[in-house]
């Protein structure tokens, strides 16, 4: 494998939701305090394009309090580095917290600052951290995006300890998928380093910088589609192992040992996901090369992309219950009332032997086999004579009996007379306009029970974490294609104990969305089983079904999860 150059370079954090924690001042040509990382080279500075000769003027001398636009008001300066400076700002206008990337209108980068802010801007993907505003006003160039205070840095992350499989797995594919869908727009990150993922309270991973990063440093590359593709190879092989994928430390993770080349994840720490492990090193490919003797390696994110949705799907780990502790008998059951059941005898005392307890004698055996005796055969004559009456009535009336339906969560069978609907499209329930988890939504309408859509582990309650967005709960839409005679449904839940509905939208809706789209009710809101069948007294023609889970059950100690493995609609 050829050797990557490891000379370190400039980097400032990625103009993010969080201040730099390792940085050290410099003193600069006008006397200002200037920051730079301490942080080592990434794999995007050994290919960048950057020119380190090239001067530029210093950054702008603002400070907190001072407002751009007369609405974007600066609060704190995160970083100050090689003429430009990112600060946490807030946008009085609109009342949220904002970040600010500022530069002199005369600095060298400024025009391509400029362009890759609007391009940025144009691709509208809620995965990335979204470009608000990119202007050119008063001799400065100043660059607005979103402020994540819920996120955490993928290095925040990282320093408590690498990843489980199933996060990893997570991390991967959501990263390549987002990342492919950029460069198919002509977008390219160049400078994708942990700083620059962040990971919401919800689970979903959102990339900032796209393009901006790398502009603010000039920062270019002959190949932008391998440069990210080795860059989220950089980040799955830290998550699997915390360590840095190449011989220098950087990012708060220690480097691979000198000498040694690049080795996979999986010999470098026990325990580590053999598919991940090759799928690591099939990414960190070098002039064509690859560690992994079986695959081919991974150059575009498309192809990283893909290779992760090959992958067996890595499942979350099942919850630990903590067993109960074992049944004691206090001494109130006892029969002693608190009292010690034998009193101390002095020895001048005799021990006098207590009686037997009541109907413990011989007659009082007897008696007790006798009223138990009688008992039986009250009990038998009685329902015997209840039966009779109840079958004299039916025959009399002269009326069938009225057929039984299946209620929600009962494992009776389907009616044979049904049969299952075509569904032509599925969708997750997203009534505040974000998604959680879809791109695994087919897996609610593939005919298989092992696979299923899950929802993230939310924390704290089981109302998808009481966040704002999630106030009417998640879920999945399924289409039938045109409007069909709906008489049952039968659903097989991911998990039971989740409170959940199905509802029915109106037969002349088209792409329901809203939980008030779906007026018409086939099962009350309550807690599941591992099942809901249901089989309508009256058909409900419809074309679009929603499953709605309201509330996940625990997931471990403070978490919840959910989700659904297979929807079926009958009719």
């Amino acid at each position: 494998m050829a050797e990557r150059s490891t000379a370190a370079v400039d980097v400032a954090d990625d103009g993010g939701d969080e201040p730099l924690t390792a940085k050290a001042d410099t003193a600069t040509t006008d006397g200002t305090a200037q920051t730079q990382d301490s942080e080592g080279a990434g794999p995007q500075d050994a290919e960048s394009g950057r020119d380190s000769s090239d001067t530029v003027p210093a950054s702008p001398d603002l400070h907190s309090g001072h407002k751009l636009a007369g609405r974007y008001r600066l609060e704190e300066c995160v970083t100050r580095l090689d003429g430009f400076s990112s600060w946490r700002a807030v946008d009085e206008k609109l009342r949220r917290a904002v970040g600010v990337h500022l530069l002199p209108a005369d600095h060298p980068r400024a025009r391509s600052v400029l362009a890759a802010a609007r391009s940025s801007a144009l691709l509208g993907d809620p995965r990335f951290v979204q470009v608000l505003d990119a202007v050119e006003e008063d001799d400065l160039v100043y660059v607005v995006h979103e402020w994540l205070p819920d996120a955490t840095e993928l290095t925040a992350l990282l320093a408590a300890g690498p990843f489980e499989a199933h996060d990893a797995y997570q991390l991967v594919s959501q990263i390549s998928q987002a990342m492919a869908a950029a460069h198919r727009e002509g977008l390219a990150h160049l400078r994708l380093t942990p700083g620059a993922v962040l990971r919401s309270s919800t689970g979903q991973y959102r990339i900032r910088g796209l393009a901006v990063n790398a502009a603010l440093r000039g920062i270019t590359a002959d190949q932008p589609l391998r440069t990210d593709t080795e860059a989220i190879g950089a980040l799955l092989y830290a998550a699997l192992t915390r360590r840095w994928p190449y011989e220098s430390d950087a990012y708060g993770l220690t480097g691979l040992p000198k000498d040694l080349g690049l080795i996979p994840p999986d010999q470098v720490r026990a325990g580590v996901h053999r598919g991940l492990s090759e799928l690591a090193m099939r990414a960190l490919a070098n002039d064509g090369a690859t560690a992994s003797r079986q695959e081919q390696p991974c150059t575009t994110p498309d192809e990283l992309a893909k290779a992760v949705a090959a992958m067996p799907r890595i499942l979350p780990p099942e919850p630990a219950f903590t067993a109960p502790p074992e049944y004691q008998r206090t001494t109130y059951q006892q029969g002693t009332y608190g009292r010690p059941s034998v009193r101390p005898t002095s020895a001048a005392q005799p021990v006098i032997a207590a009686p037997p307890p009541p109907l413990q004698s011989r007659t009082g055996r007897a008696l007790k086999w006798a009223v138990s005796a009688l008992l039986i055969a009250a009990l038998g004559l009685g329902s015997w004579q209840l039966a009779e009456t109840v079958l004299n009535r039916d025959n009399d009336s002269g009326e069938p009996a009225p057929t039984q339906t299946a209620e929600d969560g009962a494992d009776d069978k389907v009616p044979a007379d049904l049969k299952d609907l075509r569904i032509v499209d599925a969708e997750e329930f997203t009534p505040s306009g974000s998604g959680i988890q879809q791109q695994d939504v087919p897996n609610t309408i593939d005919g298989k029970s092992d696979t299923a859509w899950v929802t993230p582990r939310y924390v704290g309650y089981a109302n998808f974490g009481n966040l704002a967005n999630r106030k009417q709960g998640s879920g999945i839409i399924v289409d039938l294609g045109s409007a069909q005679d709906v008489a049952g449904i039968d659903i097989k839940m991911y998990r039971s104990q989740q409170k959940a509905e199905v509802l029915a939208a109106d037969e002349s809706a088209s792409q329901p969305t809203s939980l008030s789209d779906f007026p018409h009710r086939l099962t009350n809101l309550e807690t599941t089983g591992s099942t809901v069948r249901k089989t309508l007294t009256e058909p409900v023609r419809t074309r679009y079904i929603l499953v709605r889970i309201a509330e996940l059950p625990p997931d471990g100690s403070s978490g919840f999860r959910g989700g659904i493995s297979e929807i079926s609609v009958l009719g």
